[in-house]
This record gives structure tokens, sequence and C-alpha cells, in this order.
């Protein structure tokens, strides 16, 4: 309560920032699902509260919730080891200091409960109690977070050199003497007791006196000094008229007041040689650093505990938590590495979300955050915010406000036009001799199948009915095969009048009159005609639904039925095609009065590139693209014969 205690500051941070930095650890390695025991106190039970708040911002649930009894009852330790066994969480989080812990490890140990991960909090992570050897099985590979290990520049020397003298006053030091070395100032002392020599060497002992390895309680008690001394720095030196006080004035240094101090240490900013900083928030607590520490074992098969990481909430790179996770062991199936270990995802992660086409269900009587995930109806798929119901998928078509579906319908208007506008000035020069040349009637039939080439590609565009899906091969295939078989006929054509008008090809041109032409042509369209029909009567077309391209979208196509149906239409095309271009290609050397040959080779061979590359750019593209890329062929093809033959 800062309004109660204005002046109070502590380098220490509180136990908020240390729920915070057990979170951080959970948060890294997605652990998600956890159990908690905490101690039945005002520790125990006030970061247990904090704890579950935290965890739920963060997306983790609490698979359990004991409170560790502080009377040894064993039936209570045999419920909660009972639960810890029983949960599926892998992970537990443990406030508490070791006397609380201790029963339940032993029972733990006892009963062969091994496998879990423990989070330890600052009160145990570094307790001499549990690092006991025989505890490894249940506690080795523990993480845990201690308050931030620090080095005092000069301490361990100044230690070493500290001498016992004769001032009474310094009466400890002359108590650690007697006691580190077993002997006695006064002369006067018991018979044959050692009298010390006042030369004995500290270096020579193994003591934690002189062990500054390890400094966390006085660190952070440097770091207090240091803080107070800065304080009283800035205090010093204030200029009168640049001070921050009333009339711009300084600090009495005779007379100080406490507020004037408390309000140089709220601007303390300064960074140890450590390398910490050191500064404090509105509520006098400094920038929170726990150190993370990992219990790991020893060459000889002792417990130690090795500091793998930090959390520091003023990290200069805005990284909270640093974790050197090759440094970390595992006491999960024979010491895992890390990265087997985070691949194993079901260790203690809860799956936040359902997959895709299903729907959260909570369990009844358990945390809300697990659930069972129902299966969506057919046409249905989760959200995709929180996977706790299912929506009707998007339904995909080409269609005429798609600007692919109004591109491709210009395109093939633009096309009939065109048709229509070489069938009009073909009407009103038909009686000129470059029209008649070149066999206008064949011709006014060619360009009568390109407009229905162009127009049968509406059918492919617009929601999917059972009469498009009907129409629009059997109006594609037939309009194509009237077009490539008039290019046929007129092939033929020019080749018979060529003979005819040599000496020994006469009577050539009496097997290719104008009955003959139209009866190849009606009987080559005919064949089309069947193959639709039978097709059709078969294994008909039909609207079809399709998930498998994209699971969130419902593609509506055409499914073609029979494949041999639609393979028997595309490859009688092409057969009329291939014999169209080898008979033009034949003929192209033909003197000039019979070059139309040459236009239709170049018309040909345009048609076939188009749908040779048709067939794996078909096979290759995913719902409505696959019927673009028809359109594509169709108009591609279609204008290629259009601009071949008729704009020289």
């Amino acid at each position: 309560d800062r309004k109660k205690y204005p002046s109070f500051f502590r380098t220490i941070p509180s136990d908020a920032f240390q729920v915070r930095a057990m979170i951080q650890i959970l948060r890294h390695f997605g652990w998600t699902w956890v159990g908690l025991l905490y101690s039945d106190d005002d520790y125990g039970i006030n970061a247990a509260q904090s704890f579950h708040q935290d965890v739920q911002q963060f997306g983790g649930c609490v698979a359990f919730s004991e409170i560790l009894p502080n009377d040894n009852n064993h039936k209570e330790i045999q419920h909660i080891v009972g639960v810890i066994q029983g949960s599926t969480a892998k992970v537990v989080v443990v406030f508490s200091t070791s006397s609380y812990l201790l029963p339940v490890i032993d029972e733990m140990l006892l009963e062969n409960v091994t496998g879990r991960q423990w989070i330890a909090s600052e009160a145990w992570a570094t307790s001499p109690v549990l690092l006991a050897q025989r505890f490894r099985p249940v506690l080795g590979g523990t993480l845990g977070i201690a308050i931030r290990r620090g080095e005092i520049q000069g301490l361990g020397n100044f230690l070493l050199r500290l001498r016992p003298d004769n001032n009474s006053q310094n009466n400890m030091v002359r108590i650690f003497w007697k006691n580190m070395f077993g002997c006695n100032f006064d002369t006067e002392g018991i018979e044959g007791e050692k009298i010390c020599s006042w030369q004995e060497d500290l270096s020579s002992t193994d003591t934690p006196y002189t062990d500054v390895s390890e400094l966390r309680a006085s660190y952070n008690v440097y770091k207090a000094v240091y803080a107070l001394a800065h304080a009283l720095h800035g205090l010093m030196q204030c200029e009168e008229g640049k001070g921050p006080f009333s009339g711009n004035s300084c600090a009495d240094k005779t007379n100080l007041k406490l507020w004037q101090l408390v309000h140089y240490l709220q601007k303390v900013n300064f960074t140890t040689s450590f390398g910490d900083h050191v500064s404090f928030d509105k509520n006098g607590d400094a920038l929170a650093i726990y150190d993370v520490l990992n219990w790991q074992p020893s060459f000889d098969g002792s417990v130690i505990v090795r500091t793998v990481g930090v959390v520091n909430e003023g990290a200069a790179t805005g990284k909270v938590l640093t974790l050197d996770e090759e440094a970390i062991y595992w006491n999960f199936e024979t010491n895992k590495t890390i990265r087997a270990y985070k691949h194993n995802r079901d260790i203690s992660v809860l799956v936040s979300f359902s997959p895709h086409g299903t729907r959260r269900a909570t369990r009844k009587g358990l945390p809300l955050c697990c659930f069972d995930c129902l299966p969506c109806a057919d046409g249905e798929i989760s959200n995709t915010t929180e996977n706790d119901h299912c929506i009707p998928k998007e339904v995909e078509f080409l269609s005429y406000e798609d600007p692919l579906g109004i591109s491709l319908t210009t395109v093939a208007l633009l096309g009939t036009c065109f048709c229509a506008l070489v069938m009009v000035i073909f009407a009103h020069y038909r009686k000129t001799p470059v029209v008649r040349s070149n066999n206008s009637e064949l011709s006014f039939l060619l360009l009568m199948s390109l407009k229905l080439c162009f127009l049968c590609v509406l059918l492919f565009i617009g929601r999917p009915q059972l009469w498009t899906c009907q129409l629009r091969h059997a109006v594609f295939g037939i309009s194509f095969v009237l077009c490539v078989s008039s290019i046929l006929v007129k092939t033929m054509v020019v080749i018979a009048v060529f003979k005819s008008s040599r000496p020994e090809g006469k009577g050539a041109m009496k097997w290719f009159g104008a009955a003959q032409q139209r009866g190849t042509v009606l009987f080559l369209t005919a064949l089309q005609v069947v193959i639709c029909a039978i097709w059709l009567s078969t294994a008909s077309p039909t609207p079809h639904k399709n998930s498998q391209y994209i699971r969130s979208i419902i593609v509506y196509e055409c499914a073609i039925g029979s494949v041999a149906g639609f393979s028997m239409l595309l490859g009688y095309i092409g057969l009329l095609a291939a014999v169209s271009f080898l008979l033009a290609f034949l003929a192209r050397n033909l003197p000039d009065n019979f070059n139309e040959a040459k236009f239709i080779t170049f018309s040909m061979l345009i048609f076939c590139a188009v749908w040779i590359a048709f067939v794996p750019a078909y096979v290759s593209s995913p719902g409505k693209y696959a019927v673009a890329v028809e359109i594509f062929a169709i108009l591609a093809s279609s204008f290629g014969l259009l601009v071949a033959i008729f704009a020289p």
C-alpha cells in the first residue's frame, strides 16, 4: 500500500513478480495443462490466487490444485500423491517451502511416482534438504526460479583478509574464528585446548562464509545500499536554484527530511558492475530479475543447481525470458534432449483448440478448458476464433460477380461480336471473287460454329445447376467438332480444287461438291452428338459440392460423371484437329492461288498447342480455377482460329 507506506522500497521482487516469472517458463515451452500445489499459509495462498488468474490469460489451465498440509497428515499426503499420479498433467507448479513439500516427495518416492516436471518457486528452488541424492528420481530436472545471483567485486578478498582483534566490539569475528578453527583466544581456557595463533588462514577452509559464488540475498542488500548511495549522491549534487522542490530549492543537508530522500530514491537509475539495471517503479519495486535454475546430476551422483537462464522484466531487448535450452537436464526417459522433449507436445499440453471441422464441447465436472472435440455436420466447419461452434462453409464457384468471371464473360462476348462482324463483312461482299473463292458456305458455317464456341463459355460461369452441367460440355464438344470438321472439309476442298486444276486430276471435284461438303460436316458432327448423347444418358455430369481442395471452403463444381465419356469427347475433337493439321501441313506448299492451306496449318497449330497445354493445367488447378483454365482454352483456341483463318 503506497499511500500507507510511501517510503517503502525494495530490491527483492515481490511474489507477484515471482508468479509472472514462472508463467514465462510455462509459456516458453507451451505447457498449458499443469498441476498446482501450494502451502497453507499467506505465501502459498496468495501466490496460488495470482497463478490461477495469470495462467488463464495465456491460455493455460490448472488440472488440479491441492493445498499442502502443515501437520504431515498422512491421509491428505496420500490423497495429493494419488491426484498427481492420476492426472494427465505432467508439469507440477509448487508454491511452498521445503518443509511443506518434503512429506509429499517422500511419499512419491515410496510409491515410485516419477516422470513429472516440477516448477519450483523461489522458496524451495535451492533447498539443500530436497537436493538430497535420494530425491533425484522424483525431483531431477526441476526448473525453478531464485532471486538473482550476483557478484560483489572485492567481497571475497575482503572476507579472506578479515582477522580477529582485541576490540570487544568486534566479538562476533572472534566467536566465528573460534568455531571455524577450533581454538580459543583465552589463555586461561580449558587445559589442553588449542590456542588461536591469530595467523590461521581462511582460504584453506571450505565454508559457506568464504563462498561468494551464490550471493543472492547479499547481492540484493548490496543493490539496496548502492541505491541509497546514489540517492544521497544526487541529493548532495543539487545546485541551489535548480532543485526539484518548491522554488527550485534543494534539500537542507543539515536538516534532511525523509520525503526529500524518498524523492531521490524514486529517481534512482543505475547499472551494477554485474550488469543489472536498478530503478524503482511507482510502488517502490525494483525491476524483477530472477535466475532460472535446473536441478542436474553431478559426476559423483549428487544433485547440483545450475543457472540455465534469466527472467528480466527490464531487459533492453524486450525479451523477458532468456534460456540456454541445450544446458537443461530433463528427467524423462533417460534424459531426452530439449529438442526431442519440446516436440513431445503431449507431455503437459492442453490442446486449446479443436481441429478444423470440429467444435468444442466442455466436459461436465471438469475445468472449462477441458473439452471434447465434436465433428461438425456435413457442409459446416468450426469458426476460426475459438472453434467453439460450427458455421456453414463458404461455397465457391466461378460467378458473374467474380472479377475473373466478369473478365472471361467480357472476352467471350467480345469474341462473339468479332464473329458477327466478320459474318456481316462476308455477307456484304459475298458476291466478290475473294469471298466466293474462299468457299463462302463453309466460311459462314465456320463462323457460326466459332460464335457458338464463344457463347458456350457462358454455360461454364455461374452457380452450377443440373442443366448447365449437362449442356456445358455437350455444347462445347459439338461446337468445336462443327468448327474443326468445317476446317477439315475446307482443307480437303482446297486439295481437291488444286488436283482438279491439273490434267491428271480431272473430275476430283465431283467428289467434293456442295452436297458432299455439307454431308461430311453433318456426319462428323453427328458422331460427336452420339458420343454426347451416350455420355449424358449413362453418366451425366451433375453439380457436386467438393470439400477436398480446401477444408474451409466447398467448391461447387460440375462432376464430369464419366471420365471415359469426357475423354472420348476431347479425344474425338483432338483426332479431327490432328487430321486437319496433317492435311493442311501436306498442302502448305501449294501455289499462291491455294495458299489458304497455310493459314489453316497455322490455325490448327495454335489450336493443338492450346489444348495440349490445357490438360496438365486443368489437372493441377483447384476449384473454380479449373473451370477458368477450361474457359481460357476455349477462348484462346477460338480466337486463334478466328484470327489465323479470317484475318489474312
